[in-house]
């Protein structure tokens, strides 16, 4: 491994916390509990933070809110800090983006993030309902938790980027070039979070005619 200029990647002993549920709120109630799955995009957004491993020791931060419908990742931002700037910045940039409905669920889990002034100011300008997850229930946002793993799996396979701008690019590569747009996902069919979007607006082009 010398001779070939390769180096081991050791196991982290630390590993960050993304929640921190530990304030008085206000929370908001769950929204998806015993909820049907949206039957159109732009309905509901899910979102949730996690840890990227930067070389040296270093941690970067993704957020992102995927639209529950086609699975799309519709706004992600990714930073070296948890501030409420991080999840803020994610979801201007899936309203600015995309076509979000009046009334549409915005779910998280319960971090101090999500409780910001600014965050809840946009939710309330664009008339989106704030919905967050039961105290101690990961289950309650398992769709984020399933994202997190798959793009874990395909695109880090446990290793780390060099920097944030490394990162920035591979993840861009990763999410809006092969995820969004291509990645199957057996839940819609095996057909990819944009093709089943643009699927379901051509079947109601269809229907109005």
């Amino acid at each position: 491994m010398r001779k070939e200029g390769l180096q081991a990647i050791q196991p982290r002993s630390f590993v960050p916390r993304t929640t921190d549920s530990r304030h008085n709120g206000p929370f908001s109630p769950n929204l998806l509990l015993d909820a049907p799955l949206p039957t159109a995009p732009g309905l509901v957004l899910v979102g949730d933070i996690t840890y990227i491993a930067l070389a040296g020791g270093e941690w970067a931060y993704l957020a992102a809110w995927m639209d529950l419908f086609s699975r799309r990742i519709k706004g992600w931002q990714l930073e070296k800090h948890m501030e409420a700037s991080l999840v803020h910045k994610a979801l201007k940039k899936a309203l600015v983006a995309y076509s979000i409905q009046e009334q549409a669920i915005v779910h998280s889990d319960r971090g101090g993030q999500y409780i910001d002034k600014g965050f809840r100011l946009t939710l309330n300008d664009n008339k989106l309902r704030q919905s967050m997850s039961r105290p101690d229930d990961p289950y309650d946002n398992a769709f984020m938790e399933s994202c997190w793993s798959r793009l874990k799996a395909e695109l880090i396979q446990d290793g780390l980027f060099q920097n944030l701008a490394d990162a920035r690019t591979e993840l861009f590569e990763y999410i809006e070039c092969y995820y969004n747009r291509k990645r199957k996902h057996s839940s819609l069919g095996y057909r990819s979070p944009e093709q089943f979007e643009n699927e379901y607006y051509l079947n109601l082009s269809k229907t109005k005619h």
